[in-house]
């Protein structure tokens, strides 16, 4: 009897989330929904991790909206999300009750799945919306962030996923945002977290230097219960690896995949012209799809290279990018080795920019790696280099408790700031995570004259 491999698609979150900076609009993604519903998936990755923001900010749709208008057309496949633990979709850390009342209404607007992780695997950041997922109904896939370093051994994740599973998730992942597990590492990792954890396990990568077809290969001969893949369009390079491709590799090799490939070829169908009209307009740029070997030496993912030269080029100094390379791992050592995950990696590489460019090590410290080094965000996996805290921090001393616990309640608050232009508890919600974007968005909706600019008019009357 075959052995079953499924599959989570992943073109509407984080496919193209990697290539096309998740400008695709809800327009876009509609004529696809019956196809992906049919194909055979054991779920669809569709809403979290930047995809709010960029509705709010760039594309004028409502998140909460096009959440539910996806599962009013996707009837019988899981609905998945991504969920920066307490950091929610943003980039800090939100009060306990922000936090339960967003998982909530998540799962009541359509998600089944809540696949929740913590930048620093700090299992203390993981508590509140595991327990808030369980409470709502959904299934909580709690994930593990993926590194290397002298820390990141494979028993120290096989511990963590123990850690884990302690806390009432009901599936593992594995979560490679950089694409640097390799083939090899991963058959090992899998096998021995499945010998110690009776859960069903996931694996998440990227192919942005190459391996990441090998690695799912082995993953799933390890025993990987589900793999995450990208439909042809908008898979590879920074990406997942392709849908198809690993469908009919894994098929040959014996694997039940349950998909029907008929459906997913009339999703690329559709989408390879997408991709097209994002490449003519600038906004997919081809060096995303070229294969980044570095990546494995300096364990940077893909999408914070692409920043990074994007950067140095509108400072001038792009010559100097190798130096600011060079210095992304010694910055990370320094920190104690966090994982270069959202909101990690874009913390990291400014800090190292920062420092090549003043010419001085952290002569200049943006406020995020102070609070960072203040143990705000949680606990490093690895001490911070002392002379490096002194910089940074001086004499205070770093908090030890969950960093959420010296948060208070705000919702209250936030429902009297935004009364004004919410309409529901999701548009609350909105106003919580993105301030800014979502005023401005609520504003556009409610009053047609919410952003035309004051006029001054000078009238002058003739005696």
């Amino acid at each position: 009897m075959a052995k079953t491999v499924k599959f989570t698609e992943t073109i509407l979150r984080d496919g193209q989330q990697s290539q096309i900076a998740t400008r695709m609009p809800l327009s876009d993604m509609l004529p696809v929904l019956p196809a992906l519903d049919a194909a055979g998936y054991e779920a669809l990755e569709v809403w979290g991790g930047a995809t709010f923001d960029s509705c709010l900010r760039f594309l004028n749709e409502d998140p909460w909206e096009r959440l539910r208008t996806i599962r009013k057309h996707v009837k019988h496949t899981k609905l998945q999300m991504l969920l920066r633990g307490q950091n929610l979709l943003g980039y800090r850390n939100y009060p306990d009750d922000v936090v339960e009342e967003f998982v909530k209404k998540s799962v009541e607007n359509g998600i089944d799945v809540i696949r929740i992780f913590d930048a620093l695997n700090d299992v203390r950041n993981l508590t509140t919306s595991i327990r808030a997922a369980r409470e709502a109904g959904g299934q909580v896939q709690a994930a593990i962030c993926y590194t290397t370093s002298d820390v990141h051994t494979v028993e120290y994740f096989v511990d963590l996923a123990a850690q884990i599973e302690q806390l009432g998730a009901d599936a593992l992942c594995i979560k490679d945002m950089a694409g640097v597990l390799t083939p090899a590492v991963a058959f090992d990792l899998v096998s021995q977290i499945k010998a110690r954890v009776d859960l069903p396990l996931e694996l998440h990568t990227h192919s942005t230097a190459g391996i990441g077809q090998m690695t799912l290969l082995k993953a799933v001969e390890a025993g990987a219960d589900i793999i995450d893949t990208c439909a042809a369009p908008l898979a590879e390079g920074t990406s997942q690896p392709c849908t198809e491709s690993l469908a009919i590799a894994l098929s040959e090799l014996g694997y039940d995949t349950c998909l029907d490939l008929d459906q997913v070829e009339l999703v690329s169908q559709h989408l390879a012209p997408v991709r097209d009209r994002f490449l003519a307009d600038g906004i997919l740029n081809p060096k995303v799809l070229a294969v980044e070997p570095k990546a494995l030496l300096y364990k940077v993912p893909g999408g914070m290279l692409s920043n990074m030269i994007n950067q140095l080029k509108e400072m001038g100094i792009e010559n100097r990018y190798s130096e600011v390379l060079t210095e992304v791992p010694r910055v990370r050592a320094d920190l104690g080795y966090p994982p270069l995950v959202t909101p990690l990696s874009q913390m990291v590489g400014t800090q190292a920019m920062m420092n090549v460019i003043s010419g001085e090590r952290y002569k200049i410290v943006p406020q995020e790696i102070n609070d960072y080094v203040h143990g705000l965000y949680g606990r490093p996996p690895a001490p911070i280099d002392p002379e490096v805290q002194q910089d940074i921090i001086g004499d205070d001393e770093p908090v030890s408790c969950r960093p959420a616990d010296l948060l208070e309640p705000a919702l209250p608050r936030l429902r009297e700031e935004i009364a004004c232009y919410a309409r529901s508890e999701e548009d609350v919600l909105s106003y919580a995570l993105f301030p800014e974007q979502a005023r401005d968005f609520l504003g556009r909706r409610e009053d047609p004259f919410y952003d035309v600019p004051v006029q001054e008019v000078n009238v002058s009357i003739a005696v």
